[in-house]
This record gives structure tokens, C-alpha cells and sequence, in this order.
């Protein structure tokens, strides 16, 4: 019977990532900007091959899931026209003029800080553009701060460290 080593049961001192310590580098959004981000994830499409009465399955296409992201609204500079200045490199409004994925595909940077502010983690988010925009509420009866909230798709991202 194989004895257990100390220093693999035993809790080991380490430094947790926090989510409070990350920020966000866009082509044209200030980085300050971005409140709240989800981090990258993704799915793999399973493929079922069938043999006889049983099967086996392998990996299929991997879909990389939306970001979510809430960025807070200053007056100056805004939030919101920063926004819509992206989403309008795919479609113009005003015109109906639809814009080549070259002009509103942006890549995304998501660093992951340390405790002193030192990069621990690293994403790039390839290909990201706008899909689904939300520029807050106004109420009253509320002294809240107004919120852009903001979906993105992408094409994959990469995980350098």
C-alpha cells in the first residue's frame, strides 16, 4: 500500500486570485471605466459515435460563451458614446450602412492583478464585438449611478498566463 507524502495533504500557504483585482484594456473604452466583467468560458460540442449497442464520443467544435461586462457612465467621457461608437462600426443606424468585420472585430485584453498590482494572469479576447448593448434605468426616485451594461462575442481566446 502506497503511503500519502506530507506536503499533499497537508494545507499549503498560497495567495488567492481575488476578483476585485483585475482590469480591462479596450481600443477606445478608458479602462477605469470597466466595473464588472465575466471571465472567459467555453463548451465543447460532444459527437456521439454510434458502433452496433454502444457508442463512444469525442470532442467536437468548442463555442467560446459571451463576456459579459457593466461599465460605470461618466459625464465626461462617456460610457455610452464610447459604446456606441464600437457598436456603430457594425451598423450604422442612421444610415442602415453595415460596417466589415475588420472595423468593429477588437481584440480585448482581461489582466489579472496581484496583490501589489503585479500581472498574474493574462487573457486575450480575439475578435470581440458588440452584441447586445444597455445604457441603465433612470428613476426618481433613485440616486444610484447609471450602468452600461454590454455583451461581447468573439472569435477564441487565449490564456497566456
Amino acid at each position: 500500500m502506497a503511503v500519502l507524502d506530507a506536503n499533499e495533504i497537508m494545507f499549503k500557504a498560497f495567495e488567492p486570485k481575488v476578483q476585485n483585482h483585475f482590469i480591462m484594456y479596450f481600443e477606445d473604452i478608458p479602462s477605469f471605466m470597466v466595473k464588472a466583467a465575466s471571465a472567459p468560458s467555453f463548451s465543447d460540442e460532444p459527437i456521439k459515435l454510434d458502433h452496433i449497442n454502444s457508442y463512444r464520443k469525442i470532442r467536437g467544435k468548442r463555442e467560446w460563451n459571451d463576456l459579459t461586462l457593466t461599465l460605470y457612465d461618466p459625464i465626461t467621457p462617456s460610457g455610452a458614446q464610447a459604446v456606441m461608437e464600437w457598436a456603430r462600426l457594425g451598423y450604422e443606424s442612421v444610415t442602415g450602412r453595415a460596417g466589415y468585420s475588420d472595423f468593429y472585430k477588437k481584440d480585448v485584453t482581461l489582466n489579472q492583478l496581484g496583490p501589489v498590482g503585479d500581472i498574474v494572469g493574462e487573457w486575450i479576447i480575439k475578435g470581440a464585438f458588440v452584441i447586445e448593448a444597455s445604457f441603465g434605468d433612470y428613476d426618481w426616485a433613485n440616486s444610484e449611478v447609471v450602468d452600461v451594461s454590454l455583451t461581447l462575442a468573439m472569435d477564441y481566446c487565449v490564456l497566456n498566463y
